[in-house]
Parts: structure tokens; sequence; C-alpha cells
């Protein structure tokens, strides 16, 4: 089973934060679990990252808890179902990643993902740097510490995967053994501007982390994020700690 039922529901996180397990997607021709993150705000409007399968029992419980006010694409491979969202709730601000490295099937948004935000007093955000083809913005819901990634982390159960499946994964390198970000991905990232965007993450000091693809963790964010980047953010210690020789002379 590919997928992490119940689907389609709220499942609490901590306070005023919930997930969404939603229907396996085509990725490559492989079937991928799908995850969104709603994040009530102090306000009372819901913030949704990376929308998934919107049914009829979902809309009936988003609109017990408020108005869905913003939909967010994380990064162009996470729009499948954002225009679902966007007719049932046409009021909803759609914000999304722009520039060279936006791509997949065009949708329209209402706004791109910068410096300020309506939500920035409790929904912190960067654009990874890195690469040009792949940009992804990443959140952390400060009141409840939670780190929210798209495809920065994927962590596949492979026990829930057909077995035609699983050595590929393992070959990506996102099996829940040591899931990480998909080595074709890791690729096209330099990882000097890649590893500057993990320290600045990790200073965001989350504690627990929410995964768009695959098992997401309940706690240890920080000790995560170490783990899968842990050859870019070495190769940075280094670099601080040969400077300091050279500046010491």
């Amino acid at each position: 089973m590919t997928t992490y039922p119940p689907l389609g529901t709220l499942k609490p996180v901590a306070e005023r934060i919930w997930v969404v397990d939603g229907p396996a997607v085509t990725c490559r021709r492989m079937p991928i679990s799908t995850r969104a993150t709603v994040v009530q705000l102090s306000g009372g409007d819901l913030w949704v990252h990376s929308p998934t399968g919107l049914s009829d029992g979902l809309k009936d419980e988003l609109a017990a808890l408020g108005p869905v006010a913003y939909l967010v694409a994380p990064n162009w491979d996470h729009n499948l179902f954002l225009e679902d969202w966007r007719a049932a709730y046409p009021q909803a601000q759609v914000w999304a990643v722009s520039g060279e490295g936006a791509r997949g099937p065009g949708v329209d948004f209402d706004h791109a993902l910068g410096a300020r935000t309506p939500w920035m007093s409790e929904v912190a955000h960067l654009i990874v740097g890195g690469s040009r083809k792949y940009r992804e913005a990443v959140f952390c819901h400060r009141p409840s510490a939670t780190l929210i990634v798209a495809d920065l982390i994927q962590n596949f159960d492979t026990a829930r995967l057909p077995a035609w499946m699983r050595p590929l994964i393992w070959l990506a390198g996102t099996d829940d053994s040591d899931g990480k970000m998909p080595y074709l991905m890791r690729r096209r990232y330099d990882g000097a501007e890649l590893g500057k965007s993990i320290e600045h993450i990790i200073n965001w000091a989350p504690r627990r982390l929410i995964l768009s693809h695959g098992d997401w963790f309940e706690s240890g964010a920080v000790r995560e994020l170490e783990r899968a980047f842990k050859k870019i953010l070495h190769a940075r210690q280094w670099g601080r700690a040969i400077d300091e020789i050279d500046r010491k002379g």
C-alpha cells in the first residue's frame, strides 16, 4: 500500500496544524504518496501547503475550522490538485515559487513567494538556494516548531511499495533507512549554496519535520536534517575551519 490511509481527512499534528494524506500520484511511472499540511493562523484563516486530493468530507472538516485563505505551491511539481482547490475556494490567494526554476504545467498564481508574506509572523519560509532547475520553498510553523517541506527530503517506507519499485527508491537514496533529497535532484544543486540554506533552516530549530512524500518525523527534525545533508554540512564546517587557520596564519 503506497499511501497512508485514511486519506482525505485532517490528522492532528500539534495545536493548529494538521496533515492530510492524499492519493498516490505517478512520478516517472512510480506511484508516489502525497501529503498536504493545513495550518490555522491566529486569526482563524487556513493556510494549505501542497494541496492534495479534495473530497466533500475534507471540505466539511475545513469549513468547521475556518476559511481557506492561502493555497501554497512549494514547487512546480506540487500543483496537480491546485486547480481543484482554486475552484472550491475562489477567495483564496495562491502563492507559488516563480522565476527560472518554475517548471511543470502552468497554474495561475496570485503572489510569488518572496521576502514578505501575510503569514510571516507565524510561518517562516525560505526558497532553497543552489539550483536554477529546482526551486522549492520550505516553511516553519513557528508556534509548533514544525518544518514543512515538499521534495527537499523524501523518506519512503519500502514495505508500502510494490516490490519492483523498491530498488529504484534505494538507488534514489530516498528509502526510509536513510531518506534524503533524491540523488538526481541533488546533482543539480551547488553544494555550498544548498548547505547555506540548510544551515539557515537548522537555525529555525524545528522539532518535527513534515514531508510531502513518505514517513514524516514527529521529533528530531534538526537531527534528520543533519543526517540527510551531512556531506555538504561537513564540507562547510571544514571550509570554515580552514578559513580560520588561514586567517590566523
